[in-house]
């Protein structure tokens, strides 16, 4: 007697897929990461339990959670590191609402460097809770508003 072994097409389709990629979509909106245009698509993978890795197509950086010493959430830029970030003005002028993640670290040489990343409204939760697990860190909240809409 034979049996019939053959995989249902839903199935079989998904073992066909590539894995998706690990992390959570962001725009890189700018910092002092040389080579790496402002808005540019970026994966942002907080799964590792020593280090960050932000991903775009010009490669990636890693950053130990240890060298993060600051984690700042707001839904605009925060002037501080307007000097290091190069926005658009149709940015600063739009009414819907974006979550901005400003990472603050030392890099290998000692400098100070800063990272800046737009993550989604879904995402956003997620982020600043593994941000504040894997650094140590308490994320500061621009403002009100920003306080309500990162910890719901």
């Amino acid at each position: 007697m034979m049996r019939n072994l053959a995989l249902p097409i839903g199935l079989l389709f998904a073992l066909t897929l590539p894995a998706a990629e690990p992390g959570v979509k962001a725009q890189f909106i700018g910092g002092t990461l040389a080579g790496v245009s402002a808005r540019s698509s970026a994966r942002l993978d907080l799964t590792a339990a020593d280090e960050l890795v932000f991903r775009c197509d010009k490669g990636e950086l890693r950053v130990a959670y240890r060298k993060v010493n600051t984690v700042e959430y707001g839904q605009s830029v925060n002037r501080r590191y307007a000097a290091a970030v190069l926005i658009s003005p149709v940015l600063l002028l739009s009414k819907s609402r974006k979550h901005f993640v400003t990472l603050g670290y030392v890099d290998g040489e000692g400098k100070q460097q800063a990272l800046v990343f737009r993550v989604n409204k879904g995402d956003i939760r997620s982020v600043l809770a593994a941000l504040e697990a894997r650094t140590g860190r308490r994320v500061e909240y621009q403002d009100d508003e920003a306080r309500k809409a990162g910890k719901g």
